[in-house]
């Protein structure tokens, strides 16, 4: 009954045990298949009484077989409490954090879980009344990364007629019998009614989520060709979008929506991406919790999230951190032996008898003017960086260098102001060194 194609016995598995028929069953599998197994046992207390003859019944079950047991009894409710979740959702990040933990720590090659064919049926029709896509009505996989699943070909009633035949009782979790859960709702209502429809209903809906398994494989396969063809990575710290490329896909959408995920961001933020991409939308930008993507004439760009610090008051020489740029300040007179005007452009030299402090480092805002070294006018920040073809994100996270007069003596890494320009009658200079970034 396990797919053995999925196992090897030279391995060792942690086996999830719950102590109800289907977990039992496939321990006893494993156990007498000749597999190297140990076994692990969540105590969610969320049942009295009934949770601890669970966890007792286990106990027993190991001891006769002489497999190692691992146990671990969480506050369910608490953690759900405080992180906002549903019990359900609560259980199952758990006992799965501690089962990968676990596994790690005694050298355990995968984790095993008796998910079965019935079980597959459920998840496919719960994906399909909440809405989903390609990947939900593919069910449930029977490997995915380090987690196995070797009973997904056999149903309940397979299960329940292999522990009947080797004579083992087995324990029931009582709110299996309730229909007060989703899932309880599908497996005693949904398909029951639907078998009045196709008594092979549970077959042929499984039958159907392998061939989508294997469509969906495709697609992932496709979407990771196109994906190359259309994002380029670290561009100057910046991922792009090619739209025009993005368009000849035969699904711009959905090829959007796979970029747009690995970078964190959900479908409906995806969704108004892809309007700001259609509309020619800029100066906005879209937040994942890592990552933000803004469009911009013919691309999208995404960036890693930072935050904008406050601005760094500088009253005097020293060295100084903000963000991730350290800078130091120093006044030197020109008359010093060896000293030069510095090229480099995280270097700013400026006439000393025209700057006042204290400086001010900030990221630029919007209606800042400064003169660019050689020019007689003033031009503003923002007419500057695009003149310069700076893209979103590199404009966002300029900084600029001002004294106590409000004058902008530098926009980093850029250009100093014609305003303390150092001449031949400058006495003395105060560099400004940014030895991090120019940008935030």
């Amino acid at each position: 009954m396990l797919n053995e194609d999925i196992l090897d016995r030279h391995k060792l598995y942690l086996v999830a045990v719950s102590g109800g028929a289907d977990s039992v069953a496939l321990l006893l599998m494993m156990h007498y298949g000749g597999y190297r197994v140990e076994a692990v046992h969540c105590n969610f207390h969320l049942r009295g009484e009934e949770a601890d003859r669970d966890e007792q019944f286990v106990v027993g079950l190991c001891s006769r077989l002489g497999v190692r047991l691992h146990r671990v009894h969480f506050d369910t409710r608490e953690y759900a409490s405080l992180h906002k979740q549903s019990i359900e959702t609560a259980a199952r990040n758990l006992r799965y954090a501690y089962f990968h933990n676990l596994r790690r720590d005694i050298g355990a090659d995968a984790i095993v879980v008796a998910h079965h064919r019935d079980d597959n049926v459920e998840t496919v029709l719960m994906n399909l009344v909440r809405g989903t896509g390609l990947n939900g009505m593919a069910g449930i996989r029977a490997v995915n990364g380090t987690v196995v699943r070797p009973l997904l070909g056999v149903s309940r009633q397979d299960i329940e007629d292999y522990l009947q035949s080797r004579g083992q009782d087995y324990v029931t979790d009582s709110t299996n019998l309730l229909t007060d859960a989703t899932r309880n709702k599908f497996r005693l209502e949904v398909l029951p009614l639907l078998s009045t429809i196709n008594p092979s209903v549970a077959r042929s809906i499984d039958s159907t989520s392998h061939r989508l398994q294997e469509a969906s494989d495709l697609v992932d396969w496709a979407l990771g060709q196109l994906t190359e063809k259309v994002l380029a990575k670290n561009v100057g710290g910046v991922d792009i979008v090619d739209v025009p490329l993005l368009r000849q896909s035969p699904s711009p959408k959905y090829l959007l929506n796979h970029i747009c995920s690995l970078y964190g961001f959900t479908p409906q933020q995806t969704d108004v991406v892809f309007q700001m991409m259609e509309n020619g939308t800029k100066g906005k930008a879209i937040a994942s919790p890592t990552h933000e993507i803004a469009a911009e004439k013919s691309r999208l760009l995404i960036a890693p999230s930072t935050a904008v610090p406050q601005p760094l008051r500088i009253p005097f020489d020293g060295n100084y951190v903000f963000g991730n740029s350290h800078i130091r300040v120093e006044t030197v007179s020109t008359s010093s032996p060896g000293f030069s005007i510095e090229k480099s452009a995280d270097v700013a030299c400026l006439d000393a008898s025209r700057v006042s402090f204290p400086l001010t480092v900030r990221p630029w805002q919007e209606g800042d003017r400064f003169t660019p070294f050689g020019m007689k006018g003033s031009k503003l920040v923002s007419d500057y960086l695009t003149d310069r073809k700076k893209n979103y994100f590199e404009r966002r996270r300029q900084l600029v260098v001002e004294d106590a007069k409000g004058t902008i003596v530098w926009l980093v890494g850029e250009r100093t102001s014609e305003k303390c320009r150092v001449s031949a009658e400058t006495e003395k200079v105060v560099r400004v060194i940014n030895s991090g970034f120019a940008c935030l």
